[in-house]
């Protein structure tokens, strides 16, 4: 089939293109190499074997010529990340889809299947237990808890500690950022307007993606790359909180398994999958296995700021996908040992976060603790 990978030259995007290609597929490619994440142009990475279209999603006119011929749509492109431009997220990744569903509608293109990248953000806090309330859905922290380090999520009834649970695709929706805002807003369009044309329509919430072409050059988004950009540069690690939340790391390879596996399955038409490996990992833990990968003795800043908005533990509930036969393979320590290996081969490293700090505490992107 000819397939087009939105986004394709992109970190996760790329991995999709590659698994297409070995799979047989024809792809075309549509990325507008955005900086900072594309500092050095087209990446050295892409495969000579896709069709590579310099152009932006929120351009009809690039759209109608990535969509020519068209039958299955990846849609990778979005702007992501911590920054403050709130419009940036709801003009690159809620306009443009809907520009390309607007697209696809108008052209009567007859595409086959769309599949959007949604995000692990859409659940808010996610999914907890009380001991003597049950489910518990919390509500985001608010800032005067945690300007007093006081971490951890309490029922909002009887203020005991709450134990934090997988969270499953029944979780109750709570986008805390305007990321996350635009991220739900696409895979609803996705699905509905997919619903309305007749057009199988998939969206993947994917969990902490991390491993090989992650931007080093974006001091936004990438906690393995930050932390490793400021490793290398004998930077002290930025930890928020006490280091102590945990998240779900999966690797690159693994999400562009999933694509490919929603792709060919109806199942999966018209659904929500979580793409994760259901392990928690602590933010502190993965600070400790780069330094030992890097064999750099590191002394991370912890407890002294906080994101507001940002949750405490979030661990994907894979039971859904699973059915249709994922299974994630390849284990977190394996992960960032291939990860470093490919960090090992890219020459001089900046540290290019340590530079944007003070603008994001100015923003309100990231506040300090009392003291």
């Amino acid at each position: 089939m000819k397939i087009l990978v939105t986004g394709g030259a992109g970190f996760i995007g790329s991995h999709i293109v590659d698994a297409l290609l070995n799979d047989g597929h024809e792809v075309r490619i549509l990325d507008n190499l955005e900086k900072p994440t594309h500092q050095q142009g087209i990446p050295d990475y892409l495969s000579p074997e896709a069709e590579f279209m310099e152009g932006d999603v929120r351009r009809v006119e690039d759209l109608r010529k990535a969509l020519d011929g068209i039958e299955i749509v990846f849609h990778e492109a979005a702007t992501g990340g911590f920054t403050p431009n709130i419009s940036t997220y709801i003009d690159s990744n809620i306009l443009a889809t809907a520009r390309l569903l607007e697209v696809i509608r108008d052209e009567r293109l007859p595409i086959k299947k769309i599949i959007v990248a949604s995000s692990v953000g859409v659940y808010g806090e996610g999914k907890y237990n009380c001991p003597k309330h049950g489910i518990i859905f919390p509500h985001v922290r608010m800032e005067e808890q945690l300007k007093r380090r006081d971490w951890e999520l309490r029922c909002p009834s009887c203020s005991l500690a709450l134990k934090p649970l997988p969270t499953d695709e029944m979780t109750p929706v709570r986008p805390e950022k305007a990321y996350s805002v635009s991220k739900f807003s696409q895979e609803r369009l996705v699905l509905s307007i997919g619903m309305e044309l007749g057009i199988p329509a998939v969206a993947l919430r994917y969990f902490l993606t991390y491993g090989p072409r992650q931007s080093l050059f974006n001091p936004y988004t990438g906690v393995c790359s930050i932390f490793s950009t400021m490793i290398l540069n004998g930077m002290p690690p930025v930890i928020f909180e006490d280091g102590w939340q945990t998240r779900d790391f999966v690797f690159v390879e693994d999400v562009a398994r999933a694509n490919l596996l929603v792709m060919k399955d109806p199942r999966a038409n018209f659904r929500v999958f979580n793409v994760g490996t259901g392990r928690a990992t602590a933010i502190s833990k993965v600070v400790e296995i780069l330094s030992k990968a890097y064999k750099r003795k590191v002394q991370p800043r912890i407890g002294e700021q906080f994101r507001l908005g940002e949750v405490r533990h979030l661990v994907a509930d894979i039971t859904q996908i699973a059915q249709l036969g994922f299974a994630p393979q390849v284990p977190f320590e394996e992960g960032i040992r291939r990860y470093v290996d490919w960090i090992s081969s890219q020459g001089n490293i900046h540290d290019y976060f340590t530079a944007v700090e003070e603008h994001l505490r100015g923003s309100g992107v990231i506040r300090s603790c009392q003291q």
